[in-house]
């Protein structure tokens, strides 16, 4: 029996926080969900960690999420990242986005304060049960601090509400657990990943370089879905320096924004502790987006 997950295959893109004068740039944001739809990305996630949700005020936080949906309207689902390292505010937040019209909830695992597995399990448990949103799980211990072992994850399968992982441990071999023991959509949090993730079984990406070129990757993945492995491949690796400049230049969504700015399609500041992507990286950036055919 397909679970709700399958509403996320595809193309999720990992949205950017558009800012002007230290505030959320809403006609920028507008802008940009409509520019991502008429690419035919099959989903947004707004607050996600290139969404800059750290920096984002609670209020700001809901109405990022309220101007994704109602922007969207219907014509792409709407992953809204919901995630916190209190439970309850994870779902004070998952409640908002489902009263805005989210169709799902990206819940990151609890940083800083480095459950044990136990802890990881009630809390998804409590989110699925009281959010009123389907979840997406999203492992990233590189961010977090502690990765959601595999056996915890097939634990958190057996709950209804608990519908997709978001794989960013960077682990081909936890990956194949979680695929070969359920039912669970799995979805790339690594693009650079996402092709060797879908030979597994994956069924798509929660993106970053979908802000900047989102044809191509849905090119990729539907190539991919296809079986049709050899156009798949031509694009993974047209892709792949691109998909490494956003993470190895410095750290996300530093380089997606310079990358975008320097395209003509300034997304302003980012708020502190990011700082600017320094000389080097943007000269190197440029060098990246012009052999991809990219032009400032």
């Amino acid at each position: 029996m397909a679970r709700q997950g399958e509403m996320f295959r595809g193309v999720t893109v990992a949205l950017v926080t558009p800012f002007r004068d230290s505030k959320v740039d809403e006609a920028g944001l507008r802008k940009l969900v409509d520019q991502l739809i008429e690419a035919g990305v099959d989903a947004l996630a707004p607050c996600g960690t290139t969404g800059e949700s750290p920096t984002l005020s609670h209020d700001e936080h809901d109405r990022v999420i309220a101007i994704t949906c109602e922007q969207s309207n219907g014509r792409a689902k709407v992953m809204a990242g919901t995630g916190s390292n209190s439970t309850a505010e994870a779902i004070r937040l998952t409640k908002q986005a489902k009263k805005a019209g989210a169709d799902g909830a990206l819940i990151v695992s609890p940083y800083y304060n480095k459950p044990m597995q136990s802890g990881f399990y009630e809390h998804y448990k409590a989110v699925a049960e009281e959010g009123e949103l389907p979840v997406v799980v999203y492992n990233i211990p590189g961010r977090s601090a502690k990765n959601i072992e595999p056996e915890t994850i097939i634990k958190l399968a057996e709950l209804e509400n608990i519908v997709a992982v978001k794989e960013a441990t960077g682990s081909m071999d936890q990956a194949s657990q979680v695929l070969a023991a359920t039912e669970l959509t799995v979805l790339s949090g690594d693009d650079s990943l996402t092709l060797p993730l879908m030979s597994l079984g994956a069924s798509g990406v929660v993106s970053v370089v979908g802000n900047i070129v989102p044809e191509d990757v849905k090119a990729m993945v539907e190539a991919a879905s296809a079986g049709n492995w050899d156009e798949a491949r031509k694009l993974h690796y047209k892709l792949f320096g691109l998909c490494r400049d956003m993470l190895s230049l410095a750290t996300n969504p530093i380089p997606v924004k310079a990358a975008m700015k320097i395209l003509g399609r300034d997304t302003g500041d980012l708020r502190l502790p990011l700082t600017s992507l320094e000389p080097a990286g943007i000269e190197s950036l440029k060098n990246t987006l012009d052999n991809y055919g990219l032009k400032s």
